[in-house]
């Protein structure tokens, strides 16, 4: 089963909620399933955004999953669906690289940023989102600060995230199941070699 199929697997189970098919159609008509999940560091290759996408939905079950405190709902739509804002993008091209071996020029491909919404990160999965889904409270603010310290509206001190945080642990075990993702399970993941 690749990817795609398990991400459709474990969101048609777990995701029962009013607009989930479609947001899930709305997925399919864009570049979700083949996006990378960034320009040259993890996942950084074709269909490298559902890669990262399932591997933070493992990592959340395996490691911060409580069954009695904790909705696999929740988890699905959290994990699944954290950086939806990347859909639609990343533009592929190639630069030319000098090859260090023969000194001749070579094509190679890249990703580079082309954002026709440019609303933040967490924030414009959370409308995206919300666009076809209801989501929870908990949710929202799980995906809005799941980038954690790395988010640019975090850098300079900001308490909302402290707060956020603290009342909700979904958020946290989030933010972790994505760094351990994309630092550690997600290592050499990437297509395009890093200058």
């Amino acid at each position: 089963m690749g990817y795609k199929e398990e991400f459709e697997a474990i969101y048609l189970e777990k995701i029962k909620r009013d607009g989930a098919a479609e947001l899930l159609s709305w997925l399919n008509s864009t570049d979700f399933f083949t996006a990378p999940a960034s320009t040259k560091f993890h996942c950084a290759c074709l269909g490298g955004l559902v890669q990262h996408s399932v591997s933070v939905y493992r990592v959340m079950m395996e490691k911060h999953f409580d069954p009695a405190a904790d909705n696999e709902e929740s988890f699905a739509i959290c994990a699944l669906l954290h950086d939806v804002c990347k859909a639609q993008f990343y533009k592929k091209g190639t630069r030319n690289v000098k090859n260090e071996e023969t000194g001749a020029w070579e094509k190679r491909p890249y990703y580079s940023i082309e954002d026709s919404y440019p609303y933040g990160h967490g924030e414009k999965s959370v409308f995206l989102v919300e666009r076809f889904l209801r989501l929870k409270t908990s949710e929202a603010i799980a995906i809005r600060w799941h980038m954690g310290g790395f988010d640019d509206s975090a850098k300079g001190g900001s308490f909302a995230i402290s707060q956020a945080y603290e009342k909700y642990p979904i958020a946290v075990k989030l933010h972790l199941s994505d760094l351990e993702s994309t630092y550690l399970r997600e290592k050499g993941t990437s297509a395009i070699h890093r200058k």
